[in-house]
């Protein structure tokens, strides 16, 4: 094959992937929490545990804050301090509900047009502790209002979590300082 043909062939390969994730629609086959507040949601949360993952890779004292946009998108502002690197990240991102706002189907994005799925699967009456799905089991997150999760509800979502297909030896339980 030629240098032109190979270019053209390169070119609509990365062309059709770029379509591909600008359009695919970030599904979600876990059963989402029904009757979602968005509005008790909001604030901080921070992470107990998680299934690791390049970003987080090394971080401990890992938030999240989440606030309404005026455009009714959430604002996400996830930050952790590197411990290898000995220095805090941040990163900025937005949400957005996949079907209805009474869902906790989410889909949230960091880098532009690109989204990942965020699927609250548990949550507690008041707010206080929340287990989150990706799109994937290798996605995975217990948050809390506090630094601590009391072991009950810890023990309760991890039994979900191995329930769904989770292999949750393999968590990461974030040290909160």
């Amino acid at each position: 094959m030629d240098r032109k043909k190979s270019l053209l062939l390169l070119t609509a390969v990365a062309a059709g992937t770029t379509l591909y994730n600008l359009l695919k629609p970030v599904k979600s086959n876990v059963a989402v929490v029904q009757g979602f507040q968005k509005e008790k949601y909001l604030g901080e949360w921070f992470e107990i545990a998680r299934m690791d993952f390049h970003w987080e890779k090394n971080l401990k004292n890992v938030s999240a804050s989440y606030a309404l946009n005026d455009d009714a998108s959430i604002r996400v502002n996830n930050q952790g301090y590197d411990m290898v690197k000995d220095r805090y990240k941040q990163s900025i991102g937005k949400a957005k509900f996949v079907r209805s706002q009474e869902e906790g189907a989410l889909k949230v994005s960091f880098f532009g047009p690109f989204y990942s799925g965020y699927n609250v699967v548990m949550v507690d009456d008041d707010y206080r502790y929340a287990l989150v799905f990706g799109e994937n089991l290798d996605y995975m997150w217990m948050l809390s209002r506090d630094k601590t999760m009391p072991e009950d509800i810890k023990e309760k979502y991890l039994a979900y979590a191995k329930r769904s297909g989770y292999t949750t030896d393999k968590l990461v339980w974030t040290i909160q300082e």
